[in-house]
């Protein structure tokens, strides 16, 4: 663009003129140039020869005189010179061999500037000098016979010849070559500028009959480009101008035609867009009603699930309760069976409920992926231990390998990785009526501070065929339909898996052979975490121990093997009980006894293998995998160190082995050790409408605390609140009078409860509720069906655990806290003095932002401030720095910001008053 712009800052006039004259402008002062200098040169050698004419005879003359000593004649010589010419000569003297002045041809005072300054050896010929305005020559003089002088040869020789008499200096002007040189540069400027004005005529001529003709076609196209048609050009060109002439003119005329032709093209085009504007506005208008109806559809739909979910859930929390409850009293053994039955029934109703809830959820796009820290080991044993009661129960072998070079300490979801591992399992288990179930777990890459780690669940079960293979991963849709009726299920279980892996940023896939079993894997990427979430454990302290290790089956005894070899142990494997038996009757001593009682169901022979090892081995680990031999172990475990219940990771065997306590033995084994409940002195508040529900929170509260309120309704609950002080309150959501979150506003504004701890119980489960029940001022959530230990944790954590009352829990939420430290208390600890050390430097750099209008500091500051943010439990301001920290990237100014960063500046106060509250009281603790 800058070269087209350039190029049209000239006219054609001026273009045609340019190219015309610059080159001969250019040759003719070159040329005027070249004859000058040569001119000049000529005259420099011409004033050279005139020289040389003159001082060579002159010195062949007066050699005579200077041989006879004859001074007069010199002198006359000399004069003569100087005569002949007077204005080319301007002083002539001769010095003899001592360089001592002789003769001149008149009087000067500046003779003595003619002598030769070197050594006059060095003289054996005419040397010139140039100085300035004249020319200084200096000729030596030798002595020579008339004969030398007569012979022609002899003249034309440069050699001396003789003895040196001296030389002759003479001082010539240069003006008159000086006066030639000017002489040749003013004729050949006078012949320049006669060159350029007659190029300058002949271009005139040539622009008037080139650049008329060319302005006036430019100027009848531009009209026509500016939609004025005309109807030709006029006037009579020269050659090829007229031929270009005509050309245009038909040009013109043609597009004239063109132009009408597409104008009534335009015009019938516009109709026709017109009619199919209309049509599209009324298919808008079509459309946006079907969108509000599929808009109130879905929202329709989302009432409809959670009020599903409440009313399923409702009547399933007191049949599930009740049933655990009703196991606990004495009853026959079928009677125990039959109430077994009902609960797992109910369970497995939930099951398929949570299924399709989750399924909507994922549909809906409204499944809340969390990023938080957690310690994948630890997550891992606590999801196998839960789905490994239905492996056990099938006589499964179900076996936990986490590759050593896995990192332990992560940030992701742990919730629905949990969810994925368990669908996955629970498939295995489901599928699998013997041999094993391995979770392998392996690390795929690590860059920077982002690991992607695989999860592969094997199983030995029926497998796939290659026909229903393609059925997997579809919504309501099992391999073969023989499989809904012998295993049960909805189908939903992998389509939701998959759905969970792609939110989380993962891929899925699997390999299967028909009844050779299958493999499901899966990869996702996650954060690494700087902290140190989970317990340090010394590995280094197990190296050279001894180890006796007897694990019958194949799969947990390779991975015992590999285990215990990682961690440079000697160990040794017993292949049967009486090999067991004969290793621990040998003379060796063992640190440590891996003893599975797998294969062991007889109490006597159990007891014997630790009777015998117990003087031999340091500690014994007794390894449970059998839900039918509970009683069994409760009467061996005095014999033992400790008990670890398969699956386990290798993290968690080495805790055992290293951490364990050896137990004494009681005085009798036939009364088992029943352990001591104690109740906490505590007042509970429970609220529900389900008149079941209620009876059944009262039940489950009488085993837990030591007084406990019952209310039916909202309205009872606010008036209870305002008589009396709580430490718990338990709020259902959905009632009829006065809803729960009405009723906590209620009680957080007026009655005695203002600060204590209210957990909403609601059988209510897609996440915008959560959401709802969490802005509204509750601390917690508790979903129905209650769980014994659910509800036993809430207690714990809320009122046994130490609360802060003296700040709002948006400010600093000590659980949330906890929650982004994977319930490490230490840890979070640890992050909250690290904030609360920033702070001070933070604030001046806050204030500092405010008064420079820096926005890029402000921007950093702000970040880094974010990022301190995220694992300490503090929304308020993790908020606030969210919403700058968006507002600086869209280009927003700190003044446009500056009520969000004052406010950011009077939260940071108060976050640093509930910190020092929290450190200072956990640190008593």
């Amino acid at each position: 663009m800058t070269d087209g712009s350039e190029t049209t800052k000239y006219n054609l006039r001026s273009w045609v003129l340019a190219l015309a004259l610059i080159p001969t402008v250019v040759v003719g002062f070159l040329l005027a140039s070249f004859f000058t200098i040569n001119r000049s040169i000529e005259l420099e050698q011409n004033n050279l020869d005139r020289i040389e004419q003159i001082t060579v005879p002159a010195a062949l003359a007066i050699s005579v005189s200077i041989a006879s000593n004859n001074r007069d004649e010199a002198k006359r010589l000399l004069t003569q010179m100087q005569i002949y010419e007077p204005k080319f000569i301007k002083s002539i003297a001769v010095f003899d061999a001592n360089n001592q002045l002789l003769v001149t041809s008149h009087y000067h005072k500046d003779f003595d500037n003619m002598r030769y300054d070197s050594s006059l050896v060095t003289l054996k010929q005419s040397e010139v000098e140039d100085i300035g305005e004249f020319i200084l020559v200096k000729t030596p003089i030798f002595s020579l016979s008339q004969a030398e002088i007569d012979n022609p040869d002899f003249q034309k020789s440069t050699e001396p010849h003789g003895n040196f008499l001296g030389y002759i200096t003479m001082l010539v002007t240069k003006e008159e070559t000086i006066e030639s040189q000017y002489t040749a540069i003013i004729v050949a400027f006078i012949v320049f500028l006669a060159g350029i004005q007659l190029n300058l005529l002949f271009t005139i001529r040539l622009v008037k009959f080139f650049t008329i003709p060319v302005n006036s076609m430019v100027l009848f196209v531009s009209k026509i480009r500016q939609g004025k048609f005309v109807e030709k050009i006029d006037g009579a060109f020269i050659s090829e101008l007229d031929t270009l002439k005509s050309g245009i003119n038909s040009m013109a005329k043609s597009l004239n035609i063109y132009k009408n032709e597409t104008q009534n093209n335009i015009e019938q085009a516009t109709s026709d867009l017109l009619k199919t504007l209309e049509q599209i506005e009324i298919q808008n208008i079509e459309l946006d009603i079907a969108k509000k109806r599929a808009q109130a559809a879905s929202q329709t739909k989302s009432e409809f699930l959670a009020n599903m979910s409440h009313e399923l859930r409702t009547p399933l929390n007191g049949v599930i309760g009740f049933s655990r409850q009703l196991a606990k009293t004495p009853l026959h053994k079928s009677q125990l069976e039959y109430i077994q039955t009902i609960e797992r029934s109910a369970s497995n109703l939930l099951n398929i409920i949570n299924d399709i809830l989750d399924f909507s959820k994922l549909e809906a796009g409204k499944m809340v992926i969390e990023n938080i820290p957690f310690c994948l080991r630890d997550s891992l044993d606590e999801t196998m231990t839960l789905t490994a009661a239905a492996a056990h129960q099938k006589g499964l072998e179900i076996v936990i390998d986490v590759a050593p070079n896995v990192p332990d300490n992560v940030i992701g979801d742990a919730m629905h990785l949990n969810q994925i591992i368990t669908n996955l399992v629970g498939n295995a288990i489901k599928f699998t009526e013997n041999g094993s179930i391995l979770l392998k777990v392996s690390l795929v890459s690590e860059h920077l501070k982002r690991a992607i780690i695989r999860f592969d669940v094997v199983d030995t079960g029926i497998g796939i065929n290659l026909e229903h293979q393609q059925l997997l991963f579809q919504a309501f849709a099992q391999a073969d339909a023989s499989i809904s009726r012998r295993f049960g299920g909805t189908g939903l279980g992998l389509i939701i898996t998959q759905r969970l892996v792609d939110e989380l940023g993962g891929e899925i896939s699997f390999s299967s052979e028909e009844n050779q079993g299958s493999n499901f894997w899966f990869s996702i990427p996650l954060e690494l975490c700087q902290f140190q979430l989970s317990d340090s454990i010394p590995l280094h302290s197990l190296n050279n121990k001894s180890v006796l290790v007897y694990e019958p089956r194949s799969l947990s005894a390779e991975m015992l093997s590999t285990s215990l070899k990682s961690w440079n142990t000697h160990f040794r494997i017993a292949s049967s009980t009486q090999d067991i038996l004969e290793k621990l009757n040998s003379s060796l001593q063992y640190q440590y006894l891996l003893l599975s009682c797998h294969d062991i169901c007889s109490e006597t022979d159990l007891l014997k293998i630790l009777k015998l090892a117990r003087p031999k081995v340091d500690r014994i680990i007794l390894i449970h995998d059998c839900l039918k031999q509970d009683h069994l172990i409760d009467r061996v475990r005095p014999y033992t160190d400790n008990i670890i219940k398969t699956p386990f990771t290798a993290l968690a065997l080495a805790k055992q082995m290293l951490f364990s306590q050896q137990i004494s033995v009681p005085v009798e084994l036939d009364k088992p050790i029943q352990p001591l409940k104690s109740k906490h002195n505590i007042n509970v508040l429970a609220v529900d409408d389900n008149q079941a529900n209620l009876k059944l929170i009262k039940t489950l509260l009488n085993d837990i605390v030591s007084n406990v309120t019952i209310a039916p309704s909202g309205t009872e609950a606010i008036e209870y609140a305002k008589t009396k002080n709580f430490d718990l309150i338990l709020m259902d959501i959905q009632m009829p009078d006065i809803d729960g979150i009405q009723a906590t506003n209620v009680i957080r504004r007026d009655s005695l409860n203002h600060n204590t701890p209210i957990i909403a119980v609601t059988a209510h489960a897609l996440s915008d509720e959560k959401q709802r029940i969490f802005d509204s001022g509750m601390e917690g959530y508790l979903p129905k069906p209650i769980d014994e230990k659910a509800l036993n944790d809430i207690i714990e954590q809320w009122v046994i655990r130490p609360t802060f009352t003296h700040f709002d829990s948006h400010t600093l939420n000590w659980e949330l806290c906890l929650s982004q430290a994977s319930q490490k208390a230490p840890l979070a600890i640890e992050m909250l003095q690290m904030l609360l050390a920033s702070l001070p430097e933070t604030v001046n750099e806050l204030n500092q932002g405010l008064q420079t209008q820096d926005n890029d500091k402000m921007l950093s500051i702000v970040h880094k401030l974010h990022g301190a943010c995220c694992y300490c439990g503090v929304p308020t301001t993790q908020k606030l720095c969210n919403q700058i920290e968006s507002s600086l990237k869209q280009g927003e100014t700190i003044e446009m910001l500056e009520p969000e960063i004052l406010e950011l500046l009077d939260e940071l106060t108060k976050v640093e008053s509930a910190a020092k509250q929290v450190i200072s009281q956990m640190s008593m603790e």
